[in-house]
């Protein structure tokens, strides 16, 4: 994993009050391969190193090209929300997808929250915002 990476996002989890996050980054024309990571456990680490297109909430957030959230990772029943992250210390979840020049998905990122709360559209574009800044 890479240590600019890992500062970022722990930058990015602590300045919008998360308690948990991933990076990541699609891999050629391939899978997301798992960059960085923020206070998620090794054996979940491990589950979601490889995340393939339409799996779990990084790999809709990529199909979708849209943010993908659950009010509760532990309770969501949705089917978006694959078990290994409900082993994640945290409740309220988005994963979002962010864009290379061209404008195709180069990556998904995700924070996690203490507490279930709903996102607001206006708290999704700030997210989405700061995370379109990911360092190349």
């Amino acid at each position: 994993m890479s240590d600019e990476l890992n500062q970022w996002l722990a930058a990015y989890v602590r300045d919008n009050g998360g308690v948990a996050g991933t990076i990541h980054l699609r891999e050629r024309a391939g899978d997301l391969q798992l960059r960085a990571s923020v206070n998620i456990p090794p054996k979940v680490v491990e589950v979601v190193g490889v995340i393939p297109r339409g799996k779990g909430m990084a790999g809709l957030a990529w199909e979708r090209d849209e943010p993908v959230t659950t009010c509760n990772l532990k309770t969501d029943d949705t089917g978006d929300v694959r078990p290994g992250a409900k082993a994640v210390d945290a409740n309220a979840a988005v994963a979002i997808p962010i864009h290379d020049a061209e404008g195709g998905i180069r990556g998904v990122v995700g924070i996690a929250y203490m507490g279930e709360r709903d996102m607001t559209e206006s708290e999704l574009e700030g997210l989405r915002r700061q995370a379109e800044a990911l360092p190349s």
